[in-house]
């Protein structure tokens, strides 16, 4: 009879759009649209009675009515070249890589001050402190962090130097001082280095837009929405509320500010779930180039974080607010809801994450004293830092560390279909809610899963219609 055929399940999956039948195959995160007889062939090993198995004669006995005995045994193969249909030999290893024993760090992130001149509820932020007890990160840290990037990673194509806080803005002399060393030592070397900060826009003046413009500083000011909903949770030490301030700062460095698209962060905690209000207000009325939303589960203070069925209200309202997306690509038109942007682009790139995201391998964020963290929000924290500037980054203990998430043995993550573009979910939430950064985030395991499915067929519907818009807003987005 031949060597048995069965499905392997865990590489495939199907995704119904208009009536077509799309393929996603999951360990190079590429997307198919499945013709007729891939189609017959999944359906009819599905359909077996023997446990999942057919052979290949029998599959062409069932299907050479409708097509030929070449064109069957040429997908078969394909199948099996894909690893969608096993024929009983052993699965190539997913990810080439079971262990991270070197980094290519293009990025760090100074937390140039632990002090911020805000009080929001929600801070994740384990070394937040009051203005007057802030400190400050010294000029010689910044620049030992500078060299350290450089000596670890000397031919990167592009740097990045992301300036934190608390509100860096608070640290402004530091940041001069460092853009004009950065300037003039990425210059020397014929290297590009990309400035970054996040900031709450209290302290933003012409003469500081100006300056940041010159620069070419990717901006994202947090923003959670109109004055309600900003002003419950983005207060002042003195518990006022921010909206006022903050529009009118954010309103001139919108009119002002040209040099690059400046966009809105958006914190979601329990009791805000109006997502497609919230991008309204930032997106038409105040004019941001992209609004983004950070869902809160795990936060330090549970008060904060949203209930299971707040977080299934806000996916339902990112929906929504995707199908917005949707129908103004087809018209050529971005209204920049950036959760939906990265995961077109994601899908449209192919991405296959063997890591959640940047941290540790190409992103360390340093800390006042100038010891190493996994990122900014594990600053203050009691996770293990990797080195120190000076010291330089322990890569054994680093390599150990990110080698724990690339193994999905015995995690749910082995065969789940999003497990290349989620790979486990952020350190930190792990962190924060089961004490342990290698654990993957399952509380919203199902809400993924759904989201990258809604994704797909956006995606799909974009590619069918409207290709272009990919070309014009997708790709510049993630060249720039």
């Amino acid at each position: 009879m031949g060597l048995m055929l069965n499905l392997n399940e865990h590489n495939l999956h199907e995704v119904a759009v208009d009536g077509s039948r799309l393929l996603f195959h999951i360990p190079t995160s590429s997307l198919f649209s499945m013709d007729a007889l891939t189609g017959s062939i999944i359906d009819a090993l599905r359909s077996s009675e023997q446990s999942g198995k057919k052979s290949a004669e029998q599959l062409i006995n069932e299907l050479k009515q409708t097509f030929s005995e070449q064109e069957i045994h040429e997908t078969i193969s394909e199948l099996i070249s894909l690893e969608m249909v096993s024929d009983g030999r052993p699965l190539s290893a997913e990810s080439p890589v079971q262990k991270v024993d070197s980094l290519s760090l293009s990025t760090v992130v100074l937390n140039v001050n632990t002090g911020c001149n805000l009080s929001c509820t929600y801070c994740y932020k384990e070394d937040l402190d009051i203005p007057s007890a802030g400190r400050k990160m010294a000029l010689d840290t910044a620049i030992a962090s500078i060299e350290m990037l450089l000596k670890e990673s000397p031919d990167e194509a592009v740097y990045n130097v992301v300036f934190f806080g608390g509100e860096p803005l608070s640290n402004r002399r530091l940041i001069e001082a460092v853009v004009d060393y950065c300037d003039e030592r990425f210059a020397a070397l014929g290297k590009r280095v990309d400035y970054i900060m996040t900031t709450n826009a209290t302290l933003l003046t012409d003469e500081i837009i100006d300056w940041l413009n010159s620069h070419r500083f990717g901006l994202s000011i947090s923003m959670d929405g109109p004055k309600a909903i900003h002003d419950k949770n983005r207060i002042t030490v003195g518990g006022q509320g921010t909206y006022d301030v903050v529009r009118r700062k954010a309103l001139r460095l919108l009119e002002r500010y040209d040099s690059r698209p400046v966009g809105a962060r958006v914190t979601l905690t329990r009791g805000t779930t109006q997502v497609e209000h919230i991008w309204d207000h930032l997106f038409n009325e105040m004019g941001f180039a992209e609004v983004g939303f950070a869902p809160v589960t795990s936060g330090d203070v549970a008060s904060f974080n949203l209930s299971g069925d707040e977080l299934i209200e806000v996916f339902q309202g990112m929906k929504r607010l995707g199908q917005r997306y949707l129908d103004a690509a087809l018209e050529h038109r971005n209204i920049g809801f950036s959760n939906m942007h990265q995961l077109i682009t994601d899908i449209h790139e192919g991405h296959k994450k063997s890591l959640p995201c940047g941290a540790g391998l190409k992103m360390l964020a340093v800390d006042h004293e100038g010891d190493l963290n996994l990122c900014h929000r594990f600053t203050g924290s009691d996770l293990p830092t990797f080195g120190n500037v000076n010291s330089g980054v322990q890569q054994v203990e680093l390599g150990e560390f990110l080698s724990q998430r690339l193994d999905r043995t015995d995690t749910g993550c082995g065969t789940c279909r999003i497990r290349n573009l989620c790979s486990g979910g952020c350190y930190h939430e792990s962190y924060a809610r089961y004490g342990d950064p290698a654990h993957p985030t399952y509380h919203y395991c199902d809400l993924m899963r759904d989201w990258v499915d809604f994704g797909i067929e956006v995606y799909s519907r974009i590619m069918a219609t409207n290709p272009s818009f990919i070309d014009q807003f997708i790709s510049p987005r993630r060249a720039s």
